[in-house]
């Protein structure tokens, strides 16, 4: 084989692993029919009760509008000191120092009410420190996209740094209400 011709498939493996990286990173795409996400890391339910709130919930396989999708319901309660009802996954081994993505990407769906993604750190030490952004689930599916740039820190100076990511959790918080949340898929996704 010629010179010419090494270097032109050098070239062009080079172009391909590059389309491959610059693509999204799917974190669960709803594909495995159980709470485990793509990433090998499941999905888990966490209320206010773990502080001594009341709110109740639960987080259910499901169909909705013909999407296999992951559903977080619940009542959201403020007594008692509490306020909040997740779905919630462990991500800590999926990123690396390297990693260029500019923001999360939802295909969601609910019921018309304001919910929360917050992200949780390893250099995070308390339980209620988080890294926030906010989105309204409308009763169609859609896809939102929300800038790492745009989250709101919260209880802490600490700048994100997505290198240290450990948990992402899908929030109905701060408020009585009645959440219903459907995720259908979760990705992070690079500027174009």
């Amino acid at each position: 084989m010629s010179t010419l011709r090494v270097f032109f498939f050098i070239i062009v493996y080079i172009g391909i692993m590059n389309n491959v990286s610059a693509g999204p990173l799917i974190i669960d795409d709803r594909s495995s029919g159980n709470k485990l996400a793509s990433i090998n890391s499941e999905w888990e339910f966490i209320a206010d009760t773990v502080m001594g709130g009341i709110s109740q919930g639960s987080l259910t396989i499901k169909q909705y509008k013909d999407r296999d999708c992951l559903c977080l319901r619940g009542d959201v309660s403020t007594d008692n000191n509490g306020g909040f009802v997740q779905m919630a996954l462990p991500v800590s081994s999926v990123i690396n120092a390297e990693s260029d993505y500019a923001g999360i990407e939802l295909d969601i769906a609910g019921n018309d009410e304001a919910y929360n993604v917050h992200f949780r750190t390893s250099n995070l030490s308390r339980p209620w420190q988080s890294y926030r952004a906010s989105f309204i689930a409308t009763t169609n599916w859609q896809t939102i996209r929300l800038p790492f740039s745009e989250l709101n820190a919260y209880q802490t100076e600490l700048p994100f740094q997505l290198n240290k990511l450990a948990r992402i959790g899908l929030v109905a918080i701060g408020r009585d209400f009645e959440a219903k949340l459907c995720l259908a898929g979760l990705r992070f996704y690079r500027e174009e």
